[in-house]
C-alpha cells in the first residue's frame, strides 16, 4: 500500500489513532523475526516517520494531543532505534544482499532528518558509507550507489559530518565516480555534494588536487538534460577557479604529496619553485620530505615513484643540507631498490637522485646535463 502511494503514510498520523504507538510494534520486529518482516518493518517506519506531521514547536509524533495520557514512543526514540538498526545492517547485514541496500534505501529517506544526521554521525556511520561510493556497472549497483551518494550529499550540509567525509578520504572516491558514471543521477547529486563541500575545509584544494577541474570541463561538454546540473556545474567550475588563485604553489604541491597524487605537473621541474620554497620544506620536522621517501618505499605505481625520486634529489640540490637530510632519514637504500625498477621513467630518476645524493648538487647537475 505504501510503495504503491507513499502519501498513505499520513494516515498513520490521522487524529483518530491519537492514543495509538503506531511505531513501537514496527520498532519491535526490526529486532525479531525473518528478514522479511525486518525489511517490511523498516521501511513502514522509514515512510511513517517521514511523513509525521509537523507543528511551528516541533514535531509531534503519531499526531497524538500535547496533553495525552497515553505513554507513546517518542519520535526521538524510533529514529535513534533506527539508526542502530541501520548501522547494523551496514556492518554486519542480516541479509546477504538486501541488507545493505534496504539500509542505504532507508538512509536516503531519513537524512533529511537532523536529528538523524546527529545520530548517524555519532554513531559512526559516515565511514560505513565510504566503501560503498565506487563506480557501479548493473543496474542493481548504479540504485545503490545513487542512494549512497544522496546520504553523502543530505550529510553535507550538516558541519560535523563533513569532518568524518574529509578523514575518511570520501573526496577520492566520490572523483572516481563522476569520471566514470555516465547516469545523469549519479552525476547530478555527486556535483550537488562537491558544490557544498568546495568552501569546506581544505576540501576545494583537494578537488583540485583530484583533478576536478578538468573532469567538470569535461562534463560540461557533455549533453545534459538536467537544468540543474548545468547550473551547479558552472557554479562549482567557478568556485574551483578561485581556490586555485587562493593555493600558493607550495600548498599545492603538498596537497599532491599528501593525497599521494604525484604526476609532472609544472612545479617539479620549475627552478624558482624549488629556490623560493626549498625551506618550506622543514615545516612539522620535514613531513613532505618524509611523505615522498615513503611513497618512495610504498607506491606500485610508476609515475609517482620517478616524481618522488626526482623531487628528493630537487631537495638535495636546493638545500643547503640536502645530502645529510637525506641520508638521516634513510632514502638511500629506499631509492637504490629502484634502480632495476622495470619502468625506465623510475630508474632514471632513481640514477639521477643516487648521484646527487654521492655527488652532490653541482657534479650531479653536470652529469645529468653531459647525459
Amino acid at each position: 500500500m505504501l510503495t504503491a502511494n507513499p502519501k498513505r503514510a499520513r494516515l498513520f498520523h490521522d487524529k483518530s489513532l491519537a492514543k495509538e504507538d503506531t511505531y513501537e510494534p514496527f520498532l519491535r520486529l526490526l529486532l525479531k523475526g525473518n528478514w522479511f518482516i525486518k525489511e517490511k518493518s523498516c521501511k513502514i517506519l522509514a515512510l511513517t516517520v517521514s511523513a509525521r506531521p509537523k507543528t511551528q514547536n516541533g514535531v509531534v509524533a503519531n499526531g497524538v494531543a500535547s496533553n495525552s495520557k497515553t505513554k507513546l514512543t517518542t519520535i526521538d526514540a524510533v529514529l535513534r532505534g533506527l539508526v542502530e538498526w541501520l548501522c547494523t545492517q551496514l556492518k554486519k547485514p542480516s541479509h546477504p544482499s538486501r541488507g545493505i541496500p534496504t539500509a542505504i534505501n532507508c538512509l536516503a529517506a531519513l537524512l533529511k532528518e537532523p536529528v538523524v544526521r546527529s545520530s548517524f554521525v555519532q554513531a559512526d556511520g559516515v565511514k560505513l558509507l565510504i566503501p560503498l561510493i565506487c563506480p557501479a556497472s548493473t543496474q542493481q549497483s548504479i540504485q545503490l550507489l545513487y542512494e549512497t551518494c544522496l546520504c553523502v550529499w543530505l550529510l553535507s550540509y550538516y558541519e560535523p559530518a563533513i569532518e568524518y567525509l574529509a578523514t575518511f578520504r570520501a573526496l577520492p572516491r566520490l572523483v572516481d565516480v563522476v569520471r566514470s558514471s555516465t547516469k545523469e543521477k549519479v552525476v547530478r547529486v555527486v556535483v550537488l555534494t562537491f558544490r557544498n563541500l568546495l568552501s569546506k575545509g581544505t576540501c576545494g584544494a583537494q578537488m583540485v588536487d583530484l583533478g576536478l577541474p578538468q573532469i567538470i570541463q569535461s562534463l560540461k561538454a557533455q549533453a545534459w538534460s538536467d537544468e540543474d546540473l548545468l547550473e551547479a556545474l558552472n557554479q562549482l567550475e567557478d568556485g574551483l577557479k578561485d581556490n586555485i588563485k587562493k593555493l600558493s604553489s607550495f600548498d599545492k604541491y603538498k596537497q599532491e604529496v599528501l593525497l599521494g597524487h604525484l604526476d609532472w605537473s609544472p612545479m617539479h621541474k620549475d627552478p624558482l619553485f624549488w629556490r623560493d620554497n626549498i625551506t618550506c620544506f622543514e615545516e612539522n620536522d620535514f613531513q613532505i620530505l618524509r611523505v615522498l621517501i615513503t611513497i618512495v618505499d610504498s607506491s606500485n605505481d610508476p609515475r609517482p615513484l620517478a616524481v618522488a625520486c626526482f623531487d628528493i634529489s630537487q631537495f638535495i640540490q636546493h638545500h643547503p643540507a640536502g645530502r645529510v637530510i637525506v641520508n638521516d632519514l634513510k632514502a638511500k637504500e629506499r631509492v637504490m631498490k629502484l634502480m632495476n625498477h622495470e619502468s625506465a621513467e623510475v630508474t632514471r630518476n632513481a640514477l639521477l637522485c643516487i648521484q646527487r645524493l654521492f655527488l652532490g648538487a653541482k657534479y650531479a647537475s653536470f652529469l645529468q646535463e653531459w647525459s
